[in-house]
């Protein structure tokens, strides 16, 4: 065992100061058991620089991987269809239960307006059905004026295009009459001057 008053995993690994070094490599010569364990950290490295180079694993498995894996109740829980055949065995549990515990006698049992449920039913329905159409005409009504205004933009620009190509064959059929216009009084002046 080593000294504690020297660090000598330190000095193997050259992380001590200089001036520390010295008096470690005397302490080292001194005492024997601080030498022999100097020589056994020397033998540890030898040891493993003569292992060859592996890479390492990408997944160690260990024994309790096990402790890890989902318990039976997280897998039921996951699994749609066994869930559905235990919320369907849990309603008929209870529709049994409900048979068998609701007080049996004629005075108990409750009476139904069922006409006041069918107007309540009928005016939700109502409601609903309303709310339904008026949502439904107003994306329709947004729709047609986006088309609309759309189609409008086209027109336009078609018509913007037709109106520029117009007013380019007008200038063009303007300047081909006014050449033509200069060349008849170039000729016509030209016919009156030798005559005279």
């Amino acid at each position: 065992m080593s000294c504690s008053s020297v660090d000598l995993k330190a000095y193997f690994l050259g992380e001590t100061a200089r001036a520390e070094k010295s008096s470690v490599e005397d302490h080292v010569h001194a005492c024997q058991s601080c030498r022999e364990e100097l020589d056994r950290l020397k033998l540890t490295e030898a040891a493993l620089r003569s292992l060859p180079e592996e890479e390492a694993p990408q997944r160690i498995a260990f024994v309790s991987d096990k402790v890890f894996e989902p318990r039976w109740v997280e897998t039921i829980w996951r699994s749609g269809p066994a869930m559905g055949f235990a919320s369907a065995a849990l309603l008929a549990a209870a529709i049994l239960v409900h048979g068998f515990a609701r007080p049996a006698g004629p005075g108990t049992t409750p009476t139904v307006n069922t006409a006041q449920i069918e107007q309540r039913i009928e005016n939700e329905v109502n409601a609903r059905l309303d709310t339904a159409v008026a949502k439904s005409v107003s994306a329709t009504e947004a729709k047609q004026s986006q088309q609309m205004a759309s189609m409008l933009d086209a027109a336009e620009k078609r018509f913007e295009s037709k109106r520029q190509n117009d007013l380019a064959e007008v200038r063009q059929a303007t300047r081909y009459y006014q050449n033509q216009t200069a060349r008849l009084t170039v000729a016509a002046n030209r016919q009156e001057t030798p005559g005279q």
